[in-house]
């Protein structure tokens, strides 16, 4: 291995990492069907954390790779070293789960040990960052300032989730679960940050125009999602004993989110000519599929962020559909969009390759659509159970949802049948990258 050629080799392992993520996902929603399904090899409660891993993962590396791509720093070892590290972290990670050790907190379950390679990872990405972007600091548009402060952000509360370790977290609490939510909802924050920002270097460069990278609309968005980084947080924990002003910080915040990101995405789409449409087409088709995610998880996003809606539907699959929304209908989205833009810069899709991955892309939407739908069906469900059920037990409960489930699993093998189709013709051609340029840059 070329060092490089190490930005392709974040994005390679990231798309690896999101085909087991949807494996894991799939494992998990037969063990709904079918309880008993390989439940004494790998049971729910291992299944669970390695469809974070693995997902989380996904987000990551292909967004660090990204933007190791695009900013081209000069210190190459260091990009290698945090490579390694984490490829070898992500190792040791999943073997401790598949050894069931899970010493850690939701989310974050491995063993808190694992917490000191992440963060130097992080800090080594941080070095390279700025030692190659602060020269032009003067200058930057608004994608530079999302990476810098994703990355800064990603340190600070990747260690902030894990200061539940101290006793005066640990040992009382509403700190610690007030902590565990603040902390894990702005990681969340701070890895948008970085894919965001990428959807924005993204669509700045296929324009090449970055006018709206440096415009008053695009640093409002920014800083509003600073503002819902470090506050929004806080509508997690309306059912915890808190001061009344964070409850109602967090409500107008949360009334915001996203709204800007589609306002932009909207307008570039609008203005964005056929050419520039056509030359990059599956950059183009998939950043508009993001933006359609986006509008509608805008949607469920400010009818559970109102506190009595809110109540009725935290702890339910509502909530996991919001997140999915997230993480699959928008962050995995934009990352694929911007693979497909390295991709088609290097000119490396054949009409076949092309073909394949337009296909892939409408069975994924299609099985996305339904499954997120079915998990809305299922929280409702629940819900109303919670509140309004007197005399109906829990086993009845999950008896009704039995055959949402079997097409929530059905609409998730779609899924992952649409994305296998994507993912492995990404792979094809990142390794003829790999092959054909011993120099990347």
């Amino acid at each position: 291995m070329k060092t490089d050629k190490y930005p392709l080799y974040f994005i390679y392992i990231g798309l690896i990492s999101l085909l087991f993520g949807l494996l894991c996902g799939l494992l998990a929603g037969f063990q709904y069907v079918i309880p008993n399904f390989i439940k004494e090899i790998l049971p729910f409660n291992a299944v669970r954390p390695l469809h974070t891993l693995f997902v989380v993962s996904w987000i990551l590396l292909s967004a660090i790779g990204g933007i190791y791509y695009y900013i081209k720093p000069r210190n190459l070892l260091l990009i290698k070293v945090h490579f390694w590290l984490f490829v070898f972290t992500g190792i040791g990670i999943i073997i401790s789960f598949l050894s069931k050790n899970f010493a850690g907190k939701e989310y974050l379950e491995f063993p808190s040990y694992f917490y000191f390679p992440i963060v130097v990872g992080w800090i080594l990405f941080g070095i390279n960052y700025y030692k190659t972007m602060l020269p032009s600091f003067k200058n930057w548009p608004i994608y530079y300032w999302m990476w810098a402060t994703g990355i800064a952000f990603m340190i600070y509360h990747f260690t902030e989730a894990h200061l539940w370790l101290l006793p005066y977290f640990r040992d009382h609490f509403i700190q610690n679960i007030s902590l565990q939510w603040k902390s894990g909802g702005s990681y969340v924050g701070s890895w948008n940050m970085l894919v965001y920002g990428t959807s924005l270097f993204v669509m700045s460069k296929i324009s090449n125009d970055d006018s709206y990278a440096n415009s008053k609309k695009a640093f409002f968005f920014y800083f509003l999602g600073l503002t819902n980084l470090m506050f929004g947080w806080a509508h997690h924990i309306y059912i915890i004993p808190s001061a009344p002003w964070i409850r109602y910080l967090a409500y107008a915040i949360s009334m915001t989110e996203w709204i800007i990101l589609f306002s932009i995405i909207y307008d570039w789409k609008k203005n964005l000519s056929k050419e520039k449409q056509t030359k990059f087409l599956l950059t183009y088709r998939l950043m508009i599929l993001a933006d359609f995610w986006v509008f509608l998880n805008i949607i469920l996003a400010l009818l559970i962020s109102i506190p009595s809606i809110n109540l009725f539907t935290h702890g339910t699959h509502i909530t996991v559909a919001h997140s999915m929304g997230t993480t699959i209908g928008i962050n995995t989205l934009i990352l694929l969009s911007s693979i497909a833009y390295i991709l088609e810069s290097e000119n490396k899709f054949t009409f076949i390759s092309e073909k394949r991955i337009r296909n892939g892309i409408k069975i994924f939407n299609i099985s996305f659509f339904l499954f997120w739908a079915s998990l809305l069906l299922m929280g409702i469900k629940k819900g109303y159970w919670t509140f309004f059920s007197k005399n109906e037990s829990f086993n009845q409960l999950q008896d009704s949802l039995h055959w949402i489930y079997i097409l929530f699993v059905i609409f998730g093998l779609g899924i992952l049948v649409g994305l296998n189709i994507i993912v492995f013709e990404y792979l094809k051609n990142i390794k003829s990258i790999s092959k054909n340029n011993s120099n990347l840059w």
